[in-house]
């Protein structure tokens, strides 16, 4: 009954802070939209595709979205709620330390971005790729030397290992600090380029973290877990906000802070092989363009009538509403298909 009762009150306060994320979000968004229309930060279409020709496809899907001034940089929101709550409520310099500093630093890179875009310095309409891979990649390897040295993780975790005959942890040594790279790098990028359709991301993300505040929970990090669930009560707050027609976007402020975010929450419940099943939708967006870049310089034509893959669904007929809803109903089903293999994989 004890523990019955204490899981009661996790629950509880799992909630609480879930919905005081929603509440302070919803509660600083016209703040926040009154700055971003007074100071007309709006985020500018890119001229370009990611293979490097003229972004035809793309832009005559949304010629009419286009025509209507829309800001950027409302990704501020989110970590600036996270942030207070955090610090206030919740801060913990085992569990909850990281991954806010994960969430302001790649958060201030993806700023920075955004203003480039802004400024309208970049045919890509943003920070060259060199230069974010470059920022992107060093903030990962700060966060691998730190995981490998000072929290002495070198061990990942088998999911269901038993089942295939597979031990169910595996120490990669000094390895661990290129898994935690790739970790981070793939996801921020991923969540950067699923970040293509009014609600599209923050409906994922909010189901992403929603799944991790339970696989936080269940592997004993209450701290971790609340943040996981602040996390994803800001993001389902901004989604309000952002189902089409959006009043904003949350533009790479948002996008590189979250996906880095979700990487470091994976690391830290050691789930790394489970958050490619929870982020699925995430992998098949980023999979997409990166076989639309293949396809062009093996075969000389694309494999998709324009990439990411949320856009070729609009090519091919499907409305914004209905690529958006589908993708999340996917992402649901593939949230609770990982919560479920990270707790019947435990061992």
């Amino acid at each position: 009954m004890e523990m019955f009762l204490l899981s009661i009150r996790d629950l509880a306060d799992l909630f609480g802070f879930f919905a005081g994320a929603f509440f302070l979000t919803m509660a600083l968004t016209p703040v926040l939209t009154h700055f971003l229309y007074k100071y007309k930060l709006w985020k500018k279409p890119r001229a370009q595709a990611i293979t490097g020709e003229k972004a035809v496809v793309y832009n005559a899907l949304h010629k009419d979205k286009h025509s209507r001034k829309v800001p950027t940089m409302a990704g501020v929101l989110i970590w600036l709620c996270v942030g207070i709550i955090t610090l206030l409520f919740n801060f913990s310099r085992g569990q909850t330390l990281l991954p806010l500093f994960t969430l302001l630093s790649f958060g201030a890179l993806g700023l920075l971005d955004d203003m480039i875009n802004l400024r309208g310095k970049s045919q890509v309409a943003g920070m060259s790729f060199r230069w974010k891979f470059f920022w992107l990649l060093l903030l990962s390897i700060l966060g691998g030397l730190w995981f490998y040295y000072k929290l002495d993780w070198t061990i990942i975790h088998i999911p269901a290992g038993n089942w295939f005959g597979l031990p169910y942890t595996i120490d990669l040594g000094w390895w661990y600090i290129v898994l935690f790279v790739l970790v981070i790098v793939a996801t921020a990028n991923a969540v950067n380029i699923t970040d293509g359709l009014d609600g599209l991301a923050g409906g994922l993300l909010t189901y992403s973290f929603g799944a991790y505040t339970l696989v936080a929970l269940l592997s004993g990090k209450m701290e971790l877990a609340i943040f996981c669930a602040t996390i994803s009560g800001a993001t389902l707050a901004y989604t309000w906000f952002n189902i089409g027609p959006a009043r904003f976007f949350m533009g790479d402020t948002g996008a590189l802070a979250l996906g880095a975010t979700l990487g470091v929450v994976a690391m830290l419940t050691n789930t790394a092989l489970i958050l490619p099943i929870i982020g699925f939708v995430f992998v098949v967006e980023t999979l997409s363009v990166i076989l639309q870049i293949l396809s062009k310089k093996i075969r000389g034509k694309k494999l998709f009538m324009v990439s990411p893959l949320h856009h070729h669904l609009e090519a091919l007929g499907w409305g914004e509403s209905k690529v958006v809803m589908r993708l999340w109903v996917v992402g649901l089903v593939f949230a609770v298909i990982g919560l479920f293999m990270a707790l019947v994989g435990r061992g």
